[in-house]
């Protein structure tokens, strides 16, 4: 693979982008986020098709799947990577013209890191708003906060312990939301140190969400789910938390809907199956 490499006591390594897209009819995607490495491009649409082709001396491997779900797409990227460095994208951001540089610097300089999670400015008032002040250790009780478009990890560390994407969660899946928190779970439960970084590599809009539509009853419900999946011996806290942290809504309803959501993720319901098995309880 070509692309930018960083020399360090004599050995390279080098970056890829795994981006997830979807709808994509052409290659304007690289030039919108400033792709300047190597990386390989998920298109979700209704065809399946694949490309290799050199930008701007960068190798990229575009796929177009007709399939949905971010976390199938992650997982599809991340089984095809080859670099020693893999920056996870979403569609929506802006990378800075050294951001390779920047990602390879921060490996190279904690070598104990098989995680890093980086900064991005958004554009959006109401989202993006934590930021890392400071290089320092990611445990689980912080480590629920960043999205994947922040994580970049050694491929190797990952591979080793068999590292993926659930994909019962995140936009397009079954429950709305939470593949990237899982993610991150599942490297600390494996042993792999995740740190943060105060760089900032580019930007993200955030204009709009393909899974949030807004406090519903949905929402609650795979809330709820993410609870079970992510931390099933602290679930009835976190219910109790979050109904209390979202005190505008009706407390009891939300975690009514939340407490169902645990019970759905156990027995594999997704909302609208509940949904649909409550309104058939109502009528008879």
């Amino acid at each position: 693979m070509l692309g930018f490499k960083l020399i360090n006591g004599g050995s390279e390594m080098n970056l890829q982008v795994l981006i997830p897209t979807m709808n994509q009819t052409d290659y304007s995607i690289l030039k919108k986020m400033n792709i300047r490495s190597d990386a390989i491009i998920v298109n979700q649409c209704d065809k399946n098709d694949f490309d290799e082709f050199m930008y701007d001396g960068n190798s990229m491997l575009f796929y177009s799947f007709n399939e949905r779900g971010v976390g199938l797409s992650r997982n599809t990227s991340l089984m095809r990577a080859t670099a020693d460095i893999c920056l996870f994208a979403d569609d929506d951001v802006t990378y800075y013209d050294n951001y390779k540089k920047i990602v390879l610097e921060e490996f190279t300089k904690n070598p104990n890191a098989d995680v890093i999670v980086f900064n991005l400015k958004s554009t959006h008032s109401q989202r993006g708003k934590q930021i890392n002040k400071e290089n320092k250790r990611i445990r689980l009780y912080n480590a629920f906060r960043y999205g994947t478009y922040r994580i970049a990890v050694r491929l190797s560390s990952v591979r080793s312990k068999n590292i993926s994407f659930s994909l019962l969660f995140g936009g397009g899946a079954k429950y709305s939301a939470g593949e990237d928190s899982l993610f991150l779970r599942d490297c600390l439960k494996n042993g792999l140190k995740i740190f943060s970084s105060k760089e900032f590599i580019g930007s993200v809009s955030h204009e709009e969400s393909t899974w949030f539509k807004g406090y519903n009853d949905k929402y609650f419900f795979d809330k709820g789910a993410f609870f079970e999946a992510a931390l099933p011996k602290l679930k009835y806290l976190l219910l109790v938390y979050y109904s209390i942290k979202l005190r505008k809504h009706s407390f009891f309803r939300v975690i009514k809907l939340m407490y169902e959501g645990t019970k759905g993720y156990k027995n594999q319901l997704s909302f609208n199956d509940w949904d649909q098995k409550i309104e058939g309880e109502n009528n008879d």
